[in-house]
């Protein structure tokens, strides 16, 4: 089962610790996710359900492609990352 982990400046807003989740897309990992944990649905994806312009998400070492329909491929043995964009001065 893939795996999903987060940032630690993430988890400073919402409790979102390691976890595995089925499913073999992005979009059906992530919902896997949302179901364990609400609240973190509104801070990554927006009411249409793409991806959030200042959160980015790779799958091992790779960057998703499609941030609309989260439609990339995962792999039962893939590591899902997920953080938010920083940005200031």
């Amino acid at each position: 089962m893939p795996q999903v982990s987060f940032t630690d400046n993430l988890m400073k807003h919402l409790p979102c610790p390691p976890t595995d989740a089925a499913g073999d897309t992005v979009h059906a990992v992530m919902e896997s996710v949302f179901e364990s944990n609400p609240p973190l649905r509104s801070y990554l994806v927006d009411d249409q359900g793409r991806l959030r312009k200042h959160v980015n998400i790779f799958i091992n070492d790779r960057m998703i492609e499609d941030r609309i329909g989260l439609s990339d491929a995962v792999a039962n043995n893939d590591r899902v990352f997920v953080f938010q964009a920083l940005s200031g001065g």
